[in-house]
């Protein structure tokens, strides 16, 4: 019993010592450095389980989804991300379609962006076409399709009744090495069970990883 009272007689005066020793001063983290200026044209390639596709980014026409798209290649976390969805249309001249890949774990998602409509950038969905994902107009973050054909119907049409064909979806850039890579991706086997709602019978049955997402250095002028 004395040890015991000895033990918890002690504590205050050890608790007193520790709050009174004087404190460390603790230098703060530096700030990370600025992005980058945007430049009118950067590339990015990234390595997937099945080859490289290189991307240019149009950030003279579309500055806020490049400047998106370059924040998680920065941040590194594109690495690991996968290519999961691959949607194929079964009319029209084949392969015709789009592939989806994108960062499916909202706690490293960045804030949404606003959204930019092909109406504005003069951009378009065509095959090899890079556009953002998204819920409505102002919610896209990591998720991004590529086009395997032309699919001009998710452009901006400003003259629809329809507020989503107004807004159409966000065109960035285009794959300007690797749409083999990206076909052999989209031809991989689809799950008949994995998905919801329209993107049942959608999704690959086996996603293929994005091993990195760099940057490369920007193209040589002419």
């Amino acid at each position: 019993m004395m040890n015991r009272r000895f033990v918890l007689a002690a504590l205050p005066l050890a608790s007193l010592l520790v709050a009174a020793a004087p404190r460390k001063r603790v230098a703060a983290p530096p700030p990370p450095p600025p992005p980058p200026p945007l430049a009118a044209v950067e590339r990015v390639v990234l390595t997937t389980e099945l080859g490289m596709i290189e991307l240019t980014l149009d950030g003279a026409h579309a500055p806020i989804s490049t400047a998106n798209f370059l924040h998680y290649v920065d941040a590194r976390r594109f690495d690991g991300i996968s290519f999961y969805r691959a949607m194929h249309l079964a009319w029209g001249d084949q392969p015709n379609g789009l592939l989806q890949g994108g960062l499916r774990d909202p706690r490293r998602l960045f804030p949404p962006i606003a959204h930019e409509p092909t109406s504005q950038t003069g951009l378009s969905h065509v095959s090899g076409a890079i556009s953002m994902a998204r819920n409505a107009p102002g919610t896209a973050t990591a998720d991004f399709s590529i086009m395997l054909s032309d699919l001009t119907s998710l452009d901006a049409n400003p003259a629809s009744a329809d507020p989503e064909a107004q807004a159409g979806y966000a065109v960035f850039g285009k794959v300007t090495a690797g749409m083999d890579v990206v076909r052999k991706i989209w031809e991989a086997p689809i799950s008949q069970t994995l998905g919801e709602g329209s993107m049942r019978g959608q999704m690959l049955e086996a996603p293929v990883k994005i091993l990195t997402a760099r940057r490369l250095p920007p193209p040589p002028h002419p």
